[in-house]
């Protein structure tokens, strides 16, 4: 992905969520290394944000040959197959901004949201089974869930595996508090 320095107006700010890094000591990405795989690929102003696989970085390429840059490389230089989703700032304010269950903030704790690679078939979002796993609720919105677990998501059915086997659609989940750091350092 060559990049040309002159284009920097149309530099675009994305938060590149990787499925699956650094979870239960499996597919170990150290972020140093991480971090000079994005820069590698022409990405400028190149941050990660805790150990789970949030990059946030600038970039002219589009999102999709973005995507498909990332996780080639992540293959060659890691060894590793992983699943890379990536949001826009204005997407990712819009994920923030609409929330249907963050109005209690004292609840922040037991919310998330699982993230799509694309949007899902309306007939297969109509056929999820909202009975599933009470008390915990979901709601769909574009290409993002929203979750609500009272007793917390490690408890939950309503998991990334049910989500992709249900939608058929490749998933990654974050927790509110993540979801609302990677809004203010996408937006900073």
């Amino acid at each position: 992905m060559p990049r040309d320095k002159g284009a920097g107006s149309s530099r675009k700010r994305y938060v590149a969520l990787l499925r699956g890094i650094n979870l239960g000591g499996h597919n170990k990405v150290s972020m140093p290394d991480l971090r000079a795989l994005f820069a590698s690929l022409g990405a400028e102003d190149v941050e990660t944000y805790v150990q789970s696989g949030n990059v946030i970085f600038k970039s002219a390429e589009g999102a999709g040959k973005l995507t498909e840059a990332i996780e080639k490389s992540i293959r060659r230089d890691f060894g590793l197959s992983v699943t890379v989703l990536l949001r826009t700032r204005p997407q990712l304010a819009k994920v923030h901004a609409g929330n249907p269950f963050a109005k209690s903030r004292k609840e922040s704790t037991r919310l998330h949201v699982t993230f799509l690679a694309e949007k899902p078939d309306a007939a297969r979002v109509r056929e999820l089974d909202p009975e599933r796993a009470k008390p915990d609720e979901f709601k769909v919105v574009g290409q993002e869930i929203y979750l609500h677990c009272p007793n917390g998501y490690g408890r939950s059915k309503l998991t990334n595996a049910y989500f992709e086997k249900q939608l058929g659609v490749a998933a990654t989940t974050r927790n509110w508090k993540t979801v609302t750091k990677l809004a203010e350092l996408v937006s900073a």
